[in-house]
């Protein structure tokens, strides 16, 4: 293949490396397993640089649309500072666009009253209801309850139709006393 795309047609390698070489340009394999290897002639150098210029594009774009999980930790004898701070953080991570996991811990004789832990997330649940919605409830796992919590999804407002103001149509009347008027 040439190095605008067009076919060549079938040679011998030597004579494409000294057609690649009067060009200025490349010899580049592209199917080294086909049943007849196709190359193609091409500025090598161009290709890898546009080649990488795609990939960290695609880096980007892929990075922007990566949401990460924050985490943030409450103990059933949290106090109301600590519980506010924490509530804090998780509205700064979620206006960011970010998921939140709230996790509670429990100790040694905690463990008997996880109705207390239950009640702080709730709480804390209640708080993050104007930001956030509950992307899952609070699940007990071994010694630890979590919750996951997700930015609230703007609804896009609806659109209202162009209207134009209705026109006011005068009388047949008022606009022949008009035309009497720009006549004088």
């Amino acid at each position: 293949m040439g190095d605008s795309g067009e076919q060549l047609g079938i040679m011998k390698t030597k004579d494409a490396l000294n057609m690649a070489l009067d060009q200025g340009l490349d010899l580049v394999e592209i199917a080294p397993n086909a049943e007849i290897p196709v190359c193609r002639i091409m500025d090598y150098g161009k290709f890898k640089f546009e080649k990488s210029k795609k990939d960290k594009e695609v880096k980007k774009r892929q990075r922007e649309t990566v949401v990460e999980v924050k985490e943030v930790q409450l103990s059933p004898r949290i106090d109301t500072h600590d519980f506010n701070t924490r509530l804090g953080h998780a509205r700064k991570f979620i206006e960011a666009g970010n998921k939140v996991k709230v996790y509670l811990d429990f100790r040694a004789r905690e463990m008997a009253h996880m109705e207390i832990g239950y009640g702080v997330l709730e709480k804390f649940e209640q708080s993050c209801l104007d930001f956030a919605v509950v992307e899952k409830r609070p699940l007990r796992e071994g010694r630890r309850l979590s919750m996951f919590l997700a930015p609230k999804k703007e609804k896009a407002a609806p659109q209202k139709k162009s209207e134009t103001p209705p026109k006011i149509e005068k009388s047949d009347e008022a606009q022949a006393a008009d035309t009497e008027n720009s006549d004088e």
